[in-house]
């Protein structure tokens, strides 16, 4: 689709804002911000935060990938560094092809707290971090074209809207009580044989759950089993146990093997 620099608010930059662990969410996130200006940036706040500043001639696409249902406990820390000006914003749910349930109500939440106005949200689908199978090759094309009918209205949005205060708040569904989430019970360890010691893995774990003097160890109570170690680690040392990794599979299978469509509210 095509591109301009300036909307009827003025807006003059683009910026993708996103926690992505294995790489979904990212590539939704930049494709959206990518639509939406030429002058475009990609903040990545995996593995750290960073302090960051918004304006009301700036529009930010806040992404997040869903576990359980709910936002990853990092994403509040990430935004503390975050400081917006009534930016106009659209928050995206990446989810593994289950289901996002109180997701994008809990991140706009968490943006409006920091100053972002939330005009905008969407679900996505991409591949299921813990159980590829399910999601595979998810965004397709038609996610692609979904994305782009977003940034569309988006635009449509802000190029007859005469400042930020008149740009009503996205309506997103979920449940005031979120839902409760505490984990789940596995979690990837490294072989000793195939691990390098590089500690790629433990610079770029989101919680710090794995020691750098140590990188084949993991800490259990940290984890959030995002799977960005087993993802990172260029010696694929790092792994789920097959026996439990098997029986969340056939969990899952029920709720993720039906096709889901991507989910836009503007």
């Amino acid at each position: 689709i095509g591109k301009k620099e300036v909307f009827g608010m003025n807006i003059k930059k683009s910026s993708a804002l996103y926690f992505s662990p294995t790489g979904g969410t990212k590539k939704i996130a930049e494709h959206i911000a990518s639509g939406l200006c030429d002058a475009a940036e990609f903040l990545d706040v995996t593995s750290s935060g960073r302090e960051l500043a918004f304006g009301p001639e700036d529009f930010v696409v806040i992404a997040v990938p869903v576990f359980g249902g709910r936002v990853p406990s990092p994403t509040a820390e990430r935004l503390s560094h975050v400081r917006a000006e009534g930016t106009p914003a659209a928050i995206v749910a990446v989810y593994g092809n289950r289901a996002y349930e109180d997701a994008l109500l809990e991140l706009r939440g968490l943006a409006e707290e920091r100053g972002f106005k939330v005009m905008a949200a969407a679900a996505f689908i991409a591949r299921h971090s813990i159980a590829p199978e399910f999601g595979a090759g998810r965004p397709d094309a038609a996610d692609f074209l979904k994305m782009d009918e977003f940034v569309r209205r988006i635009r449509e949005r802000l190029d007859y809207a005469a400042s930020t205060g008149s740009l009503p708040t996205a309506i997103v569904p979920g449940n005031l009580v979120f839902r409760k989430y505490d984990g789940v019970p596995l979690h990837p360890a490294a072989s000793r044989i195939k691990c390098g010691k590089c500690g790629k893995c433990a610079a770029e774990c989101p919680v710090g759950a794995i020691p750098a003097s140590d990188p084949t160890k993991t800490d259990k109570d940290k984890c959030i089993t995002c799977m960005r170690c087993v993802t990172v680690c260029p010696h694929y040392a790092r792994s789920l146990n097959p026996v439990m990794l098997a029986a969340a599979k056939a969990g899952l299978k029920k709720a993720c093997s039906e096709r889901k469509e991507p989910e836009i509210f503007i």
